[in-house]
């Protein structure tokens, strides 16, 4: 059993913590938000994440996992300190690294005896050196320390499976004594480890953010394309998923990405080629196509009602959050297009299963509604903006016979397109190839 440090309590954080208990190790969650941990303690989970709070209760009542604000308490007997804090985009998209230098400071304050300091949080490349620097200018006495950078690759709403059953773990450090050490923790998850040096490292975990950032605007530029020339984007992907070469996962066309990575990412891992006098086209590419998928649900909204005022339309948004599975709002379609629907003279309303009470902060105009029946009733259209199952279940005579108009565009392609008109809905996904063939 080791004894484990984790600063940090929020998405990655608590997963970490959480996972590394369940492995067998005394496990203790720093956060200095007193509110966070009091609410930890007794059993309140700051995030919604399928199966973290039975994870939680169970290592809790085990008494391999506890939480604490004190530095002092977290650090004593720790032989490792994940840094698990957050690193939001700045204005211009570099990395914000306050939160991390000040976890860097309070560990080289506390620290009681040797430790290996490991990045967790996405990091610029060359922060495994700076946060070196940081402890040991800091430090009250000399304690040997390493530091080694292991970045986080979990999906929101999997994020256990993806801790526990990882593709791989990526280790960086300079230390091949900490890093076999900080590899043995993960031997147990039974995972190929790729060991190498931290800016390596680092530069990993963007450079695969990246890459399926930009199979996803990959596909939702394809899908522009299909519309046009009457394909379906669907099967387009599928097909292309086949071959083992490209492969099916992130090729699902929609209204893009969101969420607290794959935005940040891409758009830090541009700053740092700038900074260095690089030109990143296809990142900007990326990015811009991305931001495209927003202004063009609003447009779909206009082109199917053939308007281009929205003024007297009530619209509902099916879903809230970036993806199913997550109350995470952050650098969600849905805000970017109830904003636009807004600003076109939309009433909008919304129904999401988990996440409406943030949504309501951050659009108060929108008027959110406790089931998906009552949110459709009197809409002129209706979107899907997040593939949860529950609207796969739909009871979608019934939503249709509510409506004003039977209107109704997918912005997941959740449904079929065939049996939609069969249902008497005048009906649009992302890139089905219409061209007269659906649409009655």
């Amino acid at each position: 059993m080791k004894k484990i440090c984790v600063v940090g309590t929020g998405y990655v954080g608590l997963i970490t913590a959480a996972c590394f208990a369940d492995l067998g190790n005394r496990v203790i969650g720093l956060d200095i938000n007193e509110k966070k941990i009091e609410g930890l303690k007794n059993g309140v989970m700051p995030i919604y994440e399928p199966g973290l709070k039975e994870l939680v209760d169970r290592n809790m009542n085990a008494g391999r996992l506890s939480f604490t604000t004190s530095y002092t308490e977290a650090l004593k007997d720790s032989q490792f300190v994940f840094i698990a804090v957050g690193t939001p985009s700045g204005v211009d998209g570099e990395a914000d690294l306050r939160y991390v230098a000040a976890a860097a400071r309070s560990v080289a304050q506390n620290m009681q005896g040797e430790l290996i300091i490991i990045n967790k949080s996405t990091v610029p490349v060359g922060t495994g050196d700076w946060v070196a620097g940081i402890v040991a200018e800091h430090q009250a006495e000399a304690i040997p320390f390493s530091v080694v950078s292991c970045p986080e690759f979990l999906r929101e709403g999997a994020a256990i499976g993806d801790f526990m059953n990882p593709h791989r773990v990526i280790l960086g450090s300079l230390d091949e004594e900490a890093a076999d050490k900080v590899a043995q923790l993960h031997l147990p998850l039974r995972a190929p480890i790729v060991v190498t040096d931290l800016r390596t490292a680092e530069m990993i975990k963007y450079a695969s953010n990246a890459f399926l950032a930009t199979k996803i605007s990959f596909i939702n530029e394809i899908a522009n394309i299909c519309e046009d020339l009457g394909a379906d984007v669907t099967e387009v992907a599928a097909g292309m998923g086949y071959d083992q070469r490209i492969g099916a996962q992130f090729l699902q066309a929609g209204i893009g990405y969101g969420g607290s990575c794959f935005p940040k990412d891409v758009k830090a891992l541009a700053h740092m080629a700038e900074e260095k006098g690089r030109h990143p086209q296809l990142l900007h590419s990326v990015m811009e196509i991305n931001d495209d998928r927003r202004e063009m649900a609003v447009q779909r909204v206009k082109d199917m009602l053939e308007k281009e005022s929205l003024e007297g339309i009530t619209v509902g948004l099916l879903g809230l959050t970036f993806k199913p599975n997550t109350d995470d709002m952050r650098e969600s379609p849905a805000v970017n297009i109830a904003q636009g629907l807004q600003a076109a003279g939309a009433t909008v309303r919304a129904y999401d299963p988990i996440a409406m009470e943030e949504a309501a902060q951050m659009l108060p105009n929108v008027k959110m509604l406790p089931t998906p029946y009552q949110m459709a009733e009197g809409c002129d259209v209706l979107m899907v903006n997040t593939a949860w199952n529950e609207f796969r279940q739909l009871d979608l005579r019934q939503i249709r016979d509510t409506m004003k108009q039977p209107l109704l565009f997918d912005g997941r392609n959740i449904y079929d397109p065939e049996k939609m008109a069969a249902l008497g809905f005048k009906y649009r996904g992302v890139g089905r190839g219409y061209n007269g063939r659906i649409e009655k």
